[in-house]
């Protein structure tokens, strides 16, 4: 073969045709004359371009004519055109679907090349399959790096929760720890969540807020710092009972200078920090000064903060060294489900572990090992021109190790959105370069990533490690109890429901304190468990005062009043024996909907747990489940959730209406100063309503008869 033919065929990647042999059979004669034949050299290199050429109009030729399957609809050709003209630049872009809905958001270094894969390979009898015949319509972003198409990628996924991407879902915000400024002479040390100020100090975050509350009670015990409201601190004539039991120095009533106090504080920050040794040693040195100057009192008071630091410091659990923040991040996989656990260690402390469980797991690592795929060849084909050494460290990786990787860097992306990032992660996977420089970019400084961890490093990624599967092994237990329950539920009833995930239950109750603040409640439960966001609450008016049965017929009227008999659940459940499911009978009958799906849950003899009963509005006979039946737990577990989110709606309805029905604004004669002194003296509208009518009088501008009407008013 030539040397023109051979390299025509390794750039096409295809071998050289039977035509080629003459040229291939004289080279080598003529190489080894040492000279070339006037213009050989031009022709085989145009043979070679043109070859490639046509390898490559064969090849796009094949895949337009090759048959598109016949359950994947074709694209709308505005898509394909929009498709054609992306630019080659690094982006992020989204799938929508013909509802509108978000199918998928992806980044992408090379826009043209990442999306162009999705429309001209047959993906059928695939997830990614699935998606791509779904798209109807396409955005793109194009930003100047990867690494900020990372940040803008994971901050979509965050905001439109789209339906083929791993989702971490976080509804709470984090807690801290915070130490009001420095203008205030004895700053309050309090639990917070919320947006920070600039003026006030924050120490976390921590990951729940009993770690927050451990926080602040350690601190109480050794440093000694107030938590009472402004308020209430700027009206006490007397300590309180932290002082009585040594947790609060008595700033209060002056009982501590603003000099020994603020000292407190900044032993308190610098504990906070991670500097507990300095505090310590600075501790030990007044004690023995006060000794030397025999002010023994002053001495004990200082050996007792050195003490109780001490079995502070050594009740702690992980021993940091030199890291003073560091989280340690691990990864499970197991039954179709994923746990990412976090340990936080903030200021040399371990303050506990908080998992995380993503959502659509199986759908968005199937499209990440497709384009891991796509990667690979393109790694590979880029090794073959250039040696070889990349395509074989591509395919090197274990499966479960890359998609461990692949869970691990999607939570670290969408976890550190807004949340500060500590200086070190510890982990068992690295993480890729433009994620690093994203998390720098946040941070405004570098973040490093130790995926090889040793010593002490090594022990906190091996507990959080068992953290991590404890908690996957609880979260399947969990929802395979649940599972069986619902089975078990729907074999006593014997509904037909092709699918257990889609069977949708709904549960009513009432409650009211002698007829005060009545309210109705509807939970729903379905995908085996309780779903908090569909929970609904009827504010009951217009009936006699504790008629239960009127209140139950106005709550299931106005929740089935507009909804189609498609959309309804197929059980309903009401708390209540058979006066109640007459009602929800005769609520069913005027809507035209099917009475079968009500079902009753009747107290038991001596109404004791485990011997309800379920009674039919179709004139079934009643069924007992049995004290142990799986079906009986799940009828009670929604039949309690529904009491419980019932009674808490009518406890601050109740609470409204006594208290903030008749707040002192309403008040003729209380405006705003009067209100505010009235507040700043009593600490609250607690305060003021648990006040005398003498009491309220001695506040300045508040005259006996007005004092008299106020307490009128809260009482």
């Amino acid at each position: 073969m030539s040397e023109g033919a051979d390299q025509a065929s390794t750039a096409a990647n295809i071998p050289a045709t039977p035509a080629e042999a003459p040229a291939a059979d004289a080279a080598p004669r003529k190489r080894r004359s040492g000279r070339l034949a006037p213009g050989a050299r031009e022709a085989k290199e145009a043979r070679a371009v043109h070859d490639e050429q046509a390898a490559g109009a064969a090849q796009a030729a094949a895949e337009a004519s090759a048959p598109a399957p016949e359950d994947i609809p074709a694209h709308p050709p505005e898509l394909l055109a929009q498709v054609a003209s992306l630019p080659g630049l690094p982006g992020v872009y989204r799938y929508f679907d013909a509802e509108g809905g978000v199918l998928y958001v992806g980044k992408a270094r090379n826009l043209k090349k990442r999306v162009s894969s999705y429309f001209q390979k047959n993906h059928d009898g695939t997830r990614i399959g699935h998606m791509v015949s779904r798209i109807v319509r396409m955005e793109t972003t194009v930003v100047r790096s990867e690494a900020e198409a990372l940040l803008l990628e994971n901050n979509l996924i965050k905001t439109l929760n789209p339906r083929f991407n791993i989702l971490f879902r976080d509804d709470k915000s984090y807690p801290y720890l915070r130490i009001t400024g420095a203008s205030d002479p004895f700053p309050r040390m309090s639990y917070y969540r919320g947006a920070t100020e600039r003026k006030h100090r924050y120490f976390g975050p921590y990951p729940s807020a009993w770690a927050v509350k451990e926080s602040i009670q350690l601190l109480q015990k050794v440093f000694r710092l107030r938590t009472c409201e402004d308020t209430v601190f700027a009206n006490r004539t007397r300590p309180c009972l932290l002082y009585q039991i040594k947790r609060c120095s008595g700033p209060c009533v002056g009982l501590v200078t603003p000099e020994d106090y603020g000292r407190d504080v900044a032993h308190a920050q610098a504990f906070l920090e991670g500097q507990a040794q300095e505090v310590l040693t600075d501790l030990e040195a007044r004690m023995m000064a006060h000794a030397e100057k025999l002010e023994f009192e002053q001495a004990a008071e200082l050996r007792n903060q050195v003490s109780a630091l001490s079995r502070v410091l050594h009740q702690q659990s992980v021993e940091t060294a030199d890291d003073k923040d560091v989280d340690i991040l691990a990864v499970k996989i197991q039954g179709g489900r994923a746990c990412v656990n976090l340990a936080m260690v903030r200021g040399g402390r371990h303050l506990g572990d908080r998992p995380y469980f993503p959502s659509h797991v199986d759908d968005a690592l199937a499209l990440r090992a497709v384009e891991a795929v796509e990667a690979d060849k393109a790694a590979a084909s880029g090794a073959v021109a250039g040696g070889g050494a990349a395509g074989d460290a591509a395919s090197t990786t274990e499966p479960s190790t890359a998609l461990e990787a692949e869970l691990l860097e999607a939570f670290i992306a969408q976890h550190y959105i807004g949340i500060p990032v500590p200086p070190i992660l510890v982990t068992r996977h690295d993480v890729s370069a433009p994620l690093l420089e994203a998390l720098a970019q946040q941070a405004g400084s570098r973040v490093r990533v130790v995926h090889q961890p040793r010593e002490e490093r090594r022990a906190w990624l091996e507990m959080c490690e068992q953290n991590a599967s404890l908690q996957l092994a609880r979260l399947l237990a969990e929802e395979g109890s649940q599972l069986a329950r619902t089975r078990a539920l729907a074999e006593a009833l014997d509904l037909a429901v092709a699918d257990l995930d889609t069977l949708r239950i709904e549960c009513f109750d009432i409650s009211h304190t002698a007829g005060e603040a009545t309210q109705g409640s509807c939970v729903v439960f379905h995908h085996h468990k309780m779903q908090g966001a569909e929970y609904r609450r009827y504010n009951i008016d217009g009936i006699t005062p504790g008629d239960d049965y009127a209140a139950m017929r106005q709550a299931l009227t106005r929740r089935y009043g507009k909804v189609e008999e498609a959309a309804m659940p197929d059980i309903v459940l009401v708390d209540g024996g058979k006066g109640q499911v007459s009602v929800a009978r005769e609520v069913f009958t005027a809507l035209g909907l099917d009475i079968g799906r009500i079902v009753g849950v009747e107290k038991g003899e001596g109404r004791k747990v485990g011997l309800e009963e379920l009674v039919f509005a179709d004139g079934r006979e009643k069924v007992y489940l049995g004290r142990d039946s799986a079906a009986l737990m799940l009828v009670a577990q929604i039949r309690d959730e529904a009491h419980r989110f019932a009674i808490t709606g009518m406890r601050a309805r109740r609470d409204k209406v006594r208290v903030g029905g008749s707040r002192l604004e309403d008040i003729a004669g209380v405006g705003p100063k009067k209100r505010s002194r009235l507040l700043q003296r009593f600490g609250g509208i607690r305060g003021v309503a648990g006040a005398s009518v003498e009491d309220l009088a001695t506040v300045e501008g508040i005259s006996r008869d007005l004092a008299e009407s106020i307490y009128r008013a809260l009482h």
